[in-house]
């Protein structure tokens, strides 16, 4: 769950969507046609649950990565991992590196689903040159024909499950958290709808109808970013992970952080002295509107960063890479958007 230190709690959710958690990470069904649900199995619940809301009481959904304590760049998969990857009839993972245990599962399994890669629907994605937006006027209906060409050319790529068809490792210079960006996010609904109704093509309307609302509601998240870019575009943020980068800019917020910093918590790595310096100076040269962390990750540095930015009175806040418990991924949004807007007017 989103955290926000020094007395400034989340807002209550308020408007944040009320959508369905059936099958968000359980694992009972999992490739079992007896019951006539298509079997999903999504790297994290964050996917998961998104997955959930698309399929709705047609689909089961196995999250395999399902809390805080388990990294998705370090996990272990189980045997009944593996097997839950055997029986799916539609994978989905993140990619660009971050959840490459899915990747050895499908290879080691030989499975033969479709899988929805999330990062190949980012505009940042290098390979992903037709992901653009509408022309001014036009509603991006996430239907559209050139978001479906997107589809299928992404769609192409994942159904071979060959290692050179894949991108198992992080890629130089590409924010691989792509689940903070609710606009990618929307055309990945939008990718898992057009995959479920190829599996079930007579309820491919029910699908495409569920990811149509699910994209109305991050329409919202996206309206409530671009007021905060009204009231706040320009103000800069220290990001001690690049988590929540995607989010930051969507809200018109300039990331001040050291790339070298960054890059050292994200790996686990410990910071150099002088880039250390460098962000403690950062941080007390009074530019620097809002701290915010990975309550997943850091270390005795990014202590030091809020430590110093407690001391000086700057709010921080804590963002999480799963999904807490009992939230979807818009109520889980829409709560760290609120969080963030209470901090900047601190």
């Amino acid at each position: 769950m989103t955290s926000l230190r020094r007395l400034l709690p989340v807002l209550g959710l308020g408007a944040a969507s009320a959508l369905v958690l059936a099958g968000c990470a359980g694992t009972a069904g999992a490739g079992d046609d007896a019951d006539g649900k298509l079997a999903v199995v999504a790297s994290t619940n964050v996917y998961g649950q998104i997955a959930a809301e698309v399929g709705g009481d047609l689909v089961d959904v196995t999250s395999i990565v399902t809390n805080e304590s388990q990294d998705p760049h370090s996990f272990e998969p189980s045997a009944r991992d593996q097997l839950a990857v055997s029986k799916a009839d539609l994978i989905i993972e993140n990619g660009g590196g971050y959840d490459a245990f899915i990747d050895a599962l499908i290879e080691s399994s030989g499975t033969e689903a479709p899988v929805v890669t999330a990062v190949e629907y980012s505009h940042d994605w290098p390979d992903n040159a037709g992901h653009a937006d509408p022309p001014a006027g036009e509603a991006d209906d996430h239907a559209a024909d050139e978001h479906a060409a997107e589809t299928d050319a992404a769609t192409e790529e994942a159904d071979g499950h060959e290692a050179d068809e894949h991108d198992h490792e992080h890629v130089e210079g590409f924010n691989e958290h792509v689940w903070y960006d609710p606009h990618t996010i929307a055309h990945v609904a939008s990718a898992i709808a057009d995959e479920l109704g190829a599996l079930s093509p007579a309820d491919a309307e029910t699908f495409i109808a569920h990811a149509e609302a699910f994209g109305t509601e991050v329409e919202t998240l996206e309206a409530t970013l671009g007021d905060i870019g009204a009231a706040h575009g320009g103000e800069k943020v220290f990001v001690t992970e690049p988590v929540p980068v995607y989010l930051m800019e969507a809200a018109g917020l300039e990331n001040t952080t050291p790339e070298a910093f960054s890059e050292a918590v994200e790996e686990g790595q410990d910071v150099a002295p002088a880039t250390l310096l460098e962000s403690l100076a950062l941080v007390r040269g009074g530019d620097v509107s809002v701290v915010i962390t990975n309550a997943q990750t850091g270390g005795a540095e990014t202590q030091e960063i809020v430590d110093e930015a407690d001391g000086l009175g700057i709010p921080v806040i804590a963002f999480s890479e799963t999904l807490p418990e009992g939230e979807t991924y818009i109520s889980w949004m829409q709560a760290n958007i609120e969080a963030l807007n209470t901090a900047l007017q601190a």
